[in-house]
């Protein structure tokens, strides 16, 4: 993505009407108070602003924006210091509503770093599916996946050795990075088939990152990050009796959500968060599978 489209997208209409809303409206209220007091003030002694204005109690509606604008600043602050974000901690069963919130918008932009994303892949597919028949303001979709590099050796996902020890298991690896292959080649049919027969342009991209799958994170349309760690002592079983596996389940990651519509800190780190995807994006390489195909 273009650096231009970057900064238009971080800086765009909504955060400076924000802006300019935290900056002009204690303002604006103090006027409109202090006017209301000073009419009513007039009112109550100057007999014909008071008839010309067809009231008699001025006195006490003078008195009352007098104490508003004394109380203006305390009731704000209060407020501001009692207001609680919705949404402070999610699971991952959780993200279908944010992928929904996250396609309201007219240009849809989803990352995300982690495993192999099985959870946020469901949640796009059938999102993605509904754009045939209901695009609603939707124009176009950009979707980027960051998972690792099954082609190296891992201690997570691995085989559990003796001891408890990981033991790198190419098999098993080989198992995971066919998953990923499998949602990356569904999910670019679909972009495909959307942007032909549809008025959504969506392009979908797999890369892989070295290392183990420690974080997962989500980010929507550059104004929210979700992210979490994995429990990395998970395991699984292939078979009954099978060997056991060091296998992170990412249905269970519960995801700490950043937003830049709280606060000033917030912000910072949703800005942080983009940053380290982009810079992890621009190291990650293209999958084998991709290579091979093409042309």
């Amino acid at each position: 993505m273009a650096e231009g489209t970057r900064v238009s997208a971080e800086d765009g209409i909504g955060p400076r009407l924000r802006r300019f809303q935290e900056r002009y409206e204690p303002l604006v209220t103090r006027a409109l108070l202090l006017g209301v007091f000073a009419t009513g003030l007039t009112a109550q002694f100057v007999k014909p602003v008071g008839d010309a204005l067809e009231g008699k109690a001025y006195l006490g509606g003078a008195l009352f924006s007098l104490v508003g604008y004394v109380l203006y600043d305390q009731v704000k602050e209060l407020s501001s210091s009692v207001r609680v974000p919705a949404r402070v901690l999610v699971n991952s069963s959780q993200l279908g509503s944010f992928v929904s919130e996250a396609f309201q918008a007219r240009k849809v932009e989803i990352s995300f770093l982690g495993y192999t994303g099985e959870t946020l892949y469901n949640a796009l597919y059938h999102r993605l599916e509904n754009l045939f028949d209901n695009p609603g303001p939707t124009r176009r979709v950009s979707i980027r996946m960051l998972v690792p590099d099954f082609g190296q050796p891992m201690i997570v996902p691995s085989r559990v050795g003796q001891d408890d020890g990981p033991e790198d298991d190419p098999d098993f690896r080989k198992r995971m990075e066919g998953r990923c292959r499998e949602y990356d080649s569904v999910l670019s049919e679909l972009a495909g088939r959307l942007t032909a027969n549809s008025k959504v342009a969506v392009e979908c991209e797999y890369r892989l990152y070295p290392g183990i799958p420690r974080d997962k994170i989500c980010i929507f349309n550059r104004q929210r990050v979700l992210h979490g760690l994995y429990d990395l002592s998970a395991r699984m079983r292939l078979q009954h009796r099978g060997p056991e596996f060091y296998d992170p389940k990412g249905f269970n990651t519960d995801l700490n959500v950043w937003s830049r519509e709280g606060t000033a800190a917030a912000e910072a780190a949703v800005s942080t968060w983009n940053k380290h995807f982009d810079d992890l994006w621009a190291l990650a390489k293209v999958p084998p599978w991709r290579q091979q195909t093409a042309p």
